[in-house]
């Protein structure tokens, strides 16, 4: 601490007068102000790397070697594909795009990153894909994260028309409670029979948000290309959207894309 102490005299002041002692207290008080803020700065960073490190292990290990095994780079022919996703091809092979990984790792963390910050104030989620071989991994990833869903069929206007979808919704909910106590045993079986088609076609492409009571404020969407009109509502109404695209779509259409295998 001698050394924030400047011994030569000051200008115009005795040596032990009231100036000297002062400028040594506000000496000391600086060294203390600063030692004290690179403790924070320090225990800043510290925190900083442990969640960091906490988030890397606990939720998103992305292994290129996994993704090359699980065929991820594979994309579509030479002859079908988006001028726009040049960026994201790294080579040719017999007819078929080879996807750059490393873009498709950065972009993946990015998106679990935004996802995690999104999670974590609560905000809700709809993920979209109906195609038939997503439509079983669709469902269970979302039951998991306890996540609406759609995975059988996109119904126009389901977002861009949302008082009609949650008459709909109402309506459904209605169905299911009768159903429980037994309302619909108690009436003539055509109308119990129609009421029965009706809820089973509820069920088949409303199950998956029955529970939404508001838009969602992020969707995620898996295959651009054949989600397309529910991109457009969610660009419509300025809902964040994060997509899996292949290499025949357009990577400025979602606001985070992510490139995905062709079979998926």
């Amino acid at each position: 601490m001698a050394w924030l102490v400047d011994k030569r005299p000051i200008p115009g002041r005795r040596e032990g007068s009231i100036g000297t002692i002062i400028y040594f207290r506000v000496s000391c008080l600086s060294f203390f102000y600063l030692k004290r803020e690179r403790e924070r700065e320090r225990e800043r960073e510290r925190e900083r790397e442990e969640v960091q490190t906490e988030m890397a292990r606990r939720y998103w290990n992305i292994n290129l070697e996994e993704m090359l095994e699980a065929g991820v780079h594979f994309g579509h022919g030479t002859r079908k594909w988006n001028p726009r996703m040049a960026p994201y091809i790294s080579a040719k092979r017999k007819g078929i795009h080879i996807t750059n990984l490393t873009r498709t790792a950065r972009f993946l963390s990015e998106a679990c990153d935004l996802v995690f910050d999104a999670a974590s104030k609560g905000k809700q989620f709809l993920i979209v894909g109906t195609k038939n071989k997503a439509a079983d991994s669709v469902a269970g990833a979302a039951i998991r994260a306890r996540c609406h869903y759609v995975n059988k069929k996109w119904l126009g206007g389901m977002l861009t028309n949302w008082p009609t979808t949650e008459t709909r919704l109402h309506k459904f909910k209605d169905l299911r409670t009768e159903q429980k106590t037994g309302g619909l045993n108690r009436l003539p079986k055509r109308d119990a029979a129609m009421l029965k088609r009706q809820l089973s076609r509820l069920q088949t492409y409303l199950g998956g948000i029955k529970y939404m009571t508001r838009l969602p404020d992020i969707v995620i969407i898996v295959d651009q290309q054949e989600e397309y009109t529910a991109l457009r509502e969610c660009i419509t109404l300025g809902i964040p959207t994060f997509c899996l695209i292949d290499k025949n779509s357009d990577p400025d259409l979602a606001d985070i894309s992510i490139q995905q295998m062709m079979t998926l």
